[in-house]
């Protein structure tokens, strides 16, 4: 089957929904099934189309969704997944902008003439968008090219219907990034709305360095002015394509739709977009880049604060974005840490300063932006106007400032809006009062030393003793006798020895479900219940730790379970006895991925009960499965003894007895830490003293 979609192991298990185990199983135990076709000994491929067939006629697929089947004829594409896009892409904004031509065209059930009549449709569509073809990323694809994807571009234009033509390609893109997480620098949407949101409103913005077109997206979602100018260009022709592609169908609702143009070279090197001059400039460009052009670049009019050294790299974009710049345009330029402080580009970070291009610099915390185990900086940029330079740099450092996992909505909302506060107000009034341990505006005579150095962390030490000083400190202490005080009480009392152990007749969480004692759902597969878009999620994070929910919905699934009261949740993944009762606090948030749910009927099953004998370590050993690198629990296989209700009533009250004790210790534990660090810092900065 020549040039057909081809699918994996794994995409198998997505189509039938089952785990790749048994997928594995079918293989040997059916002999018709479908022979690879590509691939490799340890990773073979299949044709989608026998593996379709095969699943229907075996009773384990009645029809293949059809978001999956168009993600399948994606990912198998013969020429590749990137291309795959760009075709549908293209085919979607044909279908968006003439619906009735398309019809027209879909119509033709020879695949080949309707490869061949739709380059002049296509062209038809992209020469408005984009400009003509010499001037634009995304190029006409030939008949020979689209033949192979006929069948994608009539199951896109089919989601399409569904969805609505800009969800269906954020689908698909969304599922490719997803798929393929090494391949791209990606900036996270957050991290994108920051940046957006410190350089401001804007008629035309410009991203040089602009991969999928994260950053562009997010100046149009700040402020879609009617009459805006967007430009991108990558050194990779496929991202500057998909990039165009990506804010058209964005847009493809706007009326006017704002000016795209993007451009494939290399920005240092070859800048196709000289010729631009924007009110914004944000970038996330590639970090620590050795050929960046530096022999050949040594007079380029460019480099007005200095020429960058070999190993600066990052230093030859700041100056980009200032020259791309209008006067008293801002740029925003996601920066690793070393910048601020590398004594090579030290003559360069001065004359930023001296001259007043050089405005802020904010530190994230990590895990905000890949790589996530460095604390990158945003380095918030000016072109200096006819004004006399700014006496002062602002520097933030946020790295304190969020609770639980970054990368989760809550946590950077806090993230964000400390950024944003401080920018706001020096940027208005020129100046920042010192918010201790947060941000504080330096005079630049006092940065002007042999170090040059520009990391927050220097310059800002964290607050003594906690915000309120000693007061502060002794309202801890207080805190945590009362805690401690608490977990005392609450300490479970002596047990009695029972007469002999394992004595109930067993039942397994599988067998309660299919009695219909309770009910399973899993991230993954939950349907039917949906849910509101914004609502927080509890994440596997939360469930170990006790905390609150603090995921975002993109961490709960395309269709998530909400929970309600007397909810039994589970980590599947990583090992460890755990068990969480929802209670009405954390009732009405969405399930995370990686997590199990067990609705208990309450006339069956007591919730406290269940939980508490699920927790036992070696119930979860003989659940558990190992692999190389992790620990998977098989839920349906957790036991628990098959008692009356009045019974599981008793244990399920001297569970809810420990659980309040583990969260009066936990409590204590962190006010404890914080006593403990804040006696630290008191001492050590002469704030307390040792009497």
């Amino acid at each position: 089957m020549e040039n057909a979609t081809e699918v994996t192991a794994a995409g198998i298990a997505r189509l039938a929904g089952v785990g790749r185990a048994a997928v594995s199983n079918w293989r040997r135990r059916h002999a018709d099934f479908p022979r690879p076709v590509g691939g490799t000994e340890t990773s073979p491929s299949f044709a989608l189309a026998e593996v379709e067939e095969w699943l229907r006629a075996q009773g384990k697929l009645a029809e293949v969704p059809l978001r999956e089947r168009v993600w399948q004829q994606l990912a198998g594409h013969p020429a590749g997944p990137v291309t795959a896009l760009l075709h549908a892409g293209a085919v979607l904004l044909l279908v968006h902008d003439r619906s009735t031509e398309w019809l027209a065209l879909n119509g033709e059930s020879d695949d080949r003439l309707l490869a061949e009549r739709l380059p002049a449709a296509l062209e038809g569509v992209l020469a408005p968008r984009f400009g003509p073809a010499h001037e634009r990323a995304l190029a006409t694809p030939k008949a020979a090219a689209l033949l192979p994807s006929v069948p994608l571009l009539r199951g896109a234009a089919e989601l399409a219907a569904d969805l609505g033509t800009r969800r269906a390609f954020a689908f698909l893109l969304g599922r490719h990034l997803d798929a393929n997480p090494r391949q791209y620098t990606l900036t996270p949407p957050g991290p994108a709305a920051l940046m957006a949101a410190l350089a401001g409103p804007a008629d035309t913005a410009l991203d040089p360095a602009c991969g999928t077109g994260a950053l562009l997206r997010a100046v149009r979602t700040l402020d879609p002015r009617a009459d805006q100018h967007l430009y991108g260009q990558d050194s990779a022709p496929d991202l500057a394509a998909l990039t165009a592609l990506r804010l058209a169908l964005d847009d493809s609702g706007s009326t006017p739709p704002p000016t795209l143009r993007t451009a494939a070279a290399d920005t240092l090197r070859g800048d196709a977009l000289d010729d631009v001059r924007a009110d914004v400039v944000l970038a996330h460009p590639p970090f620590n880049e050795r050929g960046w052009g530096h022999d050949e670049l040594a007079y380029d009019p460019r480099w007005e604060y200095g020429f960058p050294a070999r190993t600066e790299s990052e230093l030859a974009w700041v100056q980009h974005a200032l020259a791309r710049l209008k006067d008293g345009g801002t740029a925003v330029l996601l920066m690793p840490p070393t910048v601020a402080s590398r004594r090579s580009g030290r003559r360069i970070r001065a004359d930023l300063l001296r001259r007043g291009a050089l405005r802020a610099v904010i530190a994230l915390p990590a895990g905000a932006v890949p790589p996530n185990n460095i604390p990158l900086h945003l380095w918030v940029l000016r072109r200096p106007a006819a004004a006399p330079p700014a006496p002062e740099l602002l520097l933030v450092d946020t790295t304190g400032t969020a609770s639980g996992d970054v990368r989760e909505q809550q946590a950077w909302a806090v993230v964000q809006q400390a950024a944003l506060d401080a920018w706001h107000a020096f940027d208005r009034d020129g100046r920042l009062a010192e918010r201790p341990g947060l941000a504080r505006s330096v005079p630049v005579i006092e940065l002007l030393d042999d170090e040059v150095d520009l990391a927050p962390a220097r310059r800002l030490p964290p607050p003594a003793a906690g915000d309120g000083g000693a007061a502060e400190l002794i309202a801890v202490r207080e805190e945590l006798t009362e805690t401690l005080r608490l977990a005392t009480k609450l300490t479970p009392e002596d047990a009695r020895p029972a007469g002999s152990a394992g004595r109930w007749p067993q039942t397994t969480v599988g067998e309660l479900a299919r009695a219909g004692a309770l009910t399973l759902h899993t991230a993954a597969t939950a349907s039917g219940t949906g849910g509101p878009a914004r609502v927080p999620v509890l994440t596997d994070h939360d469930v170990l730790t006790g905390a609150a929910p603090s995921g975002s919905a993109g961490s709960a699934g395309d269709d998530p379970v909400l929970l309600v009261t007397g909810d039994v949740v589970v980590p599947v993944v990583g090992g460890g006895a755990i068990a969480r009762v929802v209670d009405e606090a954390t009732a009405g948030a969405a399930l995370g991925r990686g997590l199990a749910l067990l609705r208990p009927d309450p006339a069956a099953l007591d919730p406290w009960f269940l939980a508490g004998f699920l927790r036992g370590t070696a119930n979860n050993r003989q659940a558990s499965s190992y692999a190389s690198t992790a620990t998977r629990l098989d839920v349906r296989r957790l036991q628990l003894p098959r008692l009356p209700l009045p019974e599981q009533a008793g244990y399920g009250e001297r569970f809810r007895a420990i659980a309040a004790f583990e969260e009066a210790l936990r409590r204590a534990s962190r006010l404890g830490e914080q006593l403990v660090q804040g006696l630290h810092d008191g001492l050590t900065d002469g704030s307390l003293e040792p009497e």
